[in-house]
């Protein structure tokens, strides 16, 4: 069945009138695999540990967001299946609106150096059994869900 002109138009209209009145948003984030170890970034504009992600941009996809995100964060190239691990609220001081779909990817390659930058200041390989300290409460929540079986919860 073809969308007419007209009906095309309408649908935009109307998707970008409840775009803005729910404010909504969504992002992707990704856990890189290896063994038992997990690759983690260290912002440079939030305190902690968390998987390299960022926003969707229209016409990409979820995953193809999240291989994009662990690429441009890590030097990371996704080379293996993208997988749905779950669809979180992102719930913070600064909105509840937000949304992260995470996926998990075991098999990649470094394809370029990781160089530190404004938005990423560091970056690092760590066994779950040695979590850094300073690690976001989701992001462990997330591991202890991927790695232990955790009961899954809605929020990040």
């Amino acid at each position: 069945m073809e969308i007419t002109r007209w009906q095309r138009l309408r649908t935009r209209f109307y998707l970008f009138a409840v775009g803005v009145k729910r404010h909504m948003t969504l992002g992707a984030r990704i856990v890189l695999i290896d063994g038992d170890k997990v690759l983690l970034v260290r912002h440079g504009y939030l305190p902690g540990w968390h998987f390299p992600g960022g926003g969707v941009e229209p016409g990409e996809t979820a995953a193809d967001c999240a291989a994009r995100e662990a690429f441009e964060e890590t030097g990371y190239q996704a080379r293996g299946a993208v997988e749905l691990f779950g669809l979180y609220h992102n719930t913070n001081p600064a909105t509840n609106r937000d949304h992260v779909a995470l996926y998990v990817c075991r098999q990649f390659e470094m394809v370029r150096q990781f160089e530190p930058s404004f938005e990423i200041n560091e970056l690092g390989w760590f066994s779950y059994s040695d979590l850094p300290e300073a690690i976001h409460a989701g992001t462990r929540r997330r591991l202890d869900e991927i790695f232990a079986a955790a009961p899954r919860t809605p929020n990040w």
